[in-house]
């Protein structure tokens, strides 16, 4: 089909499969069809292009909005009946609990003339969700041709393989269809698709080649990308429009737009402000790092006493272990710093990096600044373990050392300034450098 070609791109070979698999209208097509593949790789687009240019009768429920078995089931028969009942009808709510209750309403409303003789397809997208509901739920699924001896085909849509569904009990298998990844050649063609008509197709694939050649290695969303090429399109017309360049001009092109994606680098995927501030920030020429919230770690959420871990880690690491008594003591009397200052301490300890510390000297600090606002838990050793585990903290030393494990911090002095201001803690107060 030529139309199809046109509006469905680079997934040539999953489109012959699947008309393959649909066959005519009246002849009894496969009971149910798996497609697999990861986010953006057009399962979506292509299953429902393809039903509707066909004009197959078809019913399409996303599994995330109907979240229960009654939700599910009623969405499927309430569509049904919507597509066999004509255009004056006024179809009333059909409401199903069970799936017994389905097959039965299942067969009465596909007796109707406009489904007689023709395969029906029940599309569930995010299929990976039925597998928190009812164990009966994905077999029945699975096997519903032959349990309402009617021609219809299930598909499922899914970002995870068939083998993390398949239940112990076993069931009916489906056929399994992969959607892989876009390469860059078809991301390529496919942005390319998209130029805007006012322009030609070889100045807007110029720029998509840019594009790509910046954010290929970080992201391979087509949604993002495409998001972010439409985003930063005007910023790369802008010396076209102004006279300032020709078309053909992509040095200067470039040399306009790179800091700009370098920019939009920092935020992909974030959403941390919306388009038509992004596009003000573009023409104010301004950093988006200025805006308040946009920095990294402002978006990092660890659990409350994880943070208080990592600002005693942090004190730790970044204070000489003989100011701890100044620091963390209620009644250390009056210490002056130059009467503790030592020559190599002339230097900022936040210049020399963080020092490796003692799990006991952690906790101590720990115990200091909680204070007694709550009682310290028994999973505080998870915490620290988890901590590690996300590169906050770095275990020093080897595992069959016989004293105690050795930590270093590896956050810097903004991240720890932030955190801090979630707790209402005023960690300058505390740190040696800064005296």
């Amino acid at each position: 089909m030529p139309h199809l070609e046109n509006t469905v791109l680079c997934r040539e070979s999953q489109v012959s499969t699947l008309q393959s698999l649909f066959g005519e209208r009246h002849h009894f097509s496969f009971p149910s069809i798996f497609i697999y593949g990861h986010t953006a790789s057009g399962k979506t687009y292509v299953t429902q292009t393809l039903l509707k240019t066909l004009e197959l009768p078809h019913v399409f429920v996303n599994c995330v909005e109907c979240f229960t078995l009654r939700l599910l089931l009623e969405q499927i028969l309430n569509k049904l009946n919507h597509l066999s009942s004509s255009e004056g009808e006024c179809s009333t709510q059909i409401t199903c609990e069970t799936f017994n209750d389905f097959v039965r309403l299942f067969k009465q409303i596909t007796k109707a003339e406009s489904l007689k003789d023709q395969t029906v397809y029940i599309v569930l997208d995010k299929a990976e969700y039925l597998r928190d509901m009812e164990a009966y739920l994905l077999p029945g699924f699975l096997r519903l041709q032959e349990l309402t001896d009617r021609n219809v085909t299930v598909i499922f849509l899914s970002e995870i393989v068939w083998e993390k569904f398949r239940p112990n009990t076993g069931c009916f298998e489906p056929f399994v269809l992969y959607f892989p990844d876009y390469s860059i050649g078809n991301l390529q063609k496919i942005l390319s698709h998209d130029h805007p008509p006012e322009y030609s197709a070889d100045f807007y694939a110029a720029y998509i080649n840019i594009l790509l050649g910046v954010f290929y290695t970080v992201c391979r969303d087509l949604k993002e990308l495409r998001h972010l090429a439409v985003l930063n399109f005007p910023k790369y017309c802008e010396p076209v429009v102004k006279g300032e360049a020709s078309e053909r001009d992509t040095r200067k092109l470039w040399r306009n737009i790179e800091p700009h994606l370098k920019k939009a680098m920092q935020t992909v995927y974030l959403r941390e402000i919306s388009s038509s501030q992004w596009e003000k920030l573009q023409k104010d020429d301004t950093d988006p790092g200025q805006l308040k919230g946009l920095s990294a770690y402002t978006h990092v959420e660890l659990p409350y006493y994880s943070k208080f871990i990592l600002i005693a880690a942090y004190l730790a690491s970044y204070n000489p272990a003989r100011t701890d008594k100044r620091f963390f003591l209620k009644h250390h009397g009056k210490i002056k710093k130059t009467n503790f200052l030592k020559k190599h301490e002339k230097t900022s300890n936040h210049l020399l990096g963080p020092k490796p510390f003692p799990l006991d000297r952690l906790l101590a600090i720990l115990y200091s600044i909680v204070d007694s606002r709550v009682a310290p838990t028994a999973n505080i050793f998870s915490q620290i373990t988890s901590l590690v585990t996300l590169q906050l903290l770095t275990l020093v030393g080897h595992d069959d050392q016989l004293d105690g494990p050795k930590y270093k911090c590896t956050v810097s002095l903004d991240f720890i300034r932030a955190i801090a201001r979630t707790v209402n803690f005023d960690i300058i107060k505390y740190l040696y450098d800064f005296l």
